[in-house]
């Protein structure tokens, strides 16, 4: 492990810091002057910038003929973005969520991950539903955008305060500059989490670890780097409807944006192996149905409802390692996540039906 190695950790995690700080800032400034809410500059600009490294990975698998990784890239930052980022940064005070990602959003991207799951049952995602996925995000960004403008008058004075409040000075700096500062935000988050991610590979390479766990953890997370530094630091600044709208953006770019592009420049599209069937898309669902009783549950993601889904994650990732090597414990630790897991899952649920009368009585 040379001093470089080292080196490169330290400036990866420098340039996440300062290019999630960047990134907030301009996006958070940028809301303001266009009268948008920032829920929306979080489910667009964040939400597809943060997404850049997923849609590098993929692009770049298709193009050399290994569209298969693609699918796996997609399903796997997905679940991180939930479980893990989510739940990360919920540890950090808390998240609000706003009501138009329990109305719209959520629902949608529930329904996006079961068409994919349908689509890719006969083991190949083709290249036309791939085509009509990635028109489909297009469709959506427009809309949204088109509908954030409609809505701004009603909102800007709120936000203008509200952000004005957080960023001082800030938001009287030119436009061009806050554009330039997301940016740079951009480029500083990728080029951090490529680094942290090759500085991390070789320590672990060094100290004896398989490249199997290296590939379930290190590498399967890196892309997934940016959206974690831009939430968490989102959270810790107070702009909690960037951080949630980073994460349910980034999951709908990553289904209609990633894949769809993957599958549509490929040859012969996406094939789906029987894991990710059995599992991992199972798991991405199920992580995407479990937000909404959640977000009904006070419209937050409170503190400990982060840690349990930052725990699921764990769990995830430990039975991958444990299947792979195809551990004596594998059986007992199944039996062991088929109780527990449905038993939170109701735990969830039961506390997203309250809440949601709650809401009710209260309209």
């Amino acid at each position: 492990m040379s001093a470089s190695t080292i080196l490169f950790l330290v400036g990866g995690l420098v340039l996440l810091v300062l290019g999630a700080e960047w990134l907030v800032r301009g996006a958070s400034s940028i809301a303001t002057r266009l009268g948008i809410a920032p829920i929306v500059i979080g489910l667009t600009v964040v939400a597809f910038g943060t997404g850049a490294p997923e849609m590098a990975v993929s692009i770049g698998a298709s193009v050399s003929g290994n569209a298969d990784v693609s699918l796996g890239n997609v399903v796997g930052s997905n679940i991180v973005n939930i479980l893990f980022i989510l739940g990360v940064s919920a540890v950090f005070g808390g998240l609000s969520i706003e009501q138009r990602l329990i109305r719209i959003d959520i629902p949608l991207l529930t329904v996006i991950s079961f068409v994919t799951l349908g689509l890719a049952l006969n083991g190949s995602f083709g290249r036309i539903e791939g085509a009509v996925f990635f028109v489909s995000l297009l469709v959506y960004t427009g809309w949204l955008i088109r509908n954030a403008r409609r809505e701004s008058k009603a909102v800007e004075a709120e936000y203008v305060s509200e952000v004005a409040s957080l960023e001082g000075s800030t938001v009287q700096k030119p436009l061009l500059l806050q554009i330039l500062l997301v940016i740079a935000g951009l480029a500083l988050l990728v080029l951090g989490a490529q680094w942290l991610v090759d500085a991390a590979t070789e320590i672990a390479v060094s100290l004896g670890v398989s490249d199997l766990v290296i590939g379930l953890t290190i590498v399967a997370a890196g892309t997934s780097l940016p959206e974690l530094a831009t939430s968490v630091m989102a959270a810790i600044r107070g702009q909690r409807d960037i951080a949630v709208g980073n994460v349910v953006g980034s999951n709908l770019f990553n289904l209609l944006g990633v894949l769809g592009a993957s599958a549509a420049i490929s040859k012969n599209g996406v094939s789906v192996a029987d894991a990710a069937l059995r599992l991992d898309i199972p798991v991405m669902i199920a992580a995407t149905i479990v937000l909404i009783p959640i977000c009904w549950n006070g419209f937050q993601i409170k503190r400990w409802e982060g840690i349990l889904l930052a725990a699921f994650y764990v769990a995830y990732v430990a039975y991958l390692i444990l299947e792979s090597g195809e551990s004596t414990v594998l059986e007992t630790y199944r039996t062991m996540m088929l109780i527990v897991v449905p038993v939170v899952m109701i735990a969830f649920g039961a506390a997203g039906v309250q809440g949601w009368r709650r809401h009710r009585r209260q309209s």
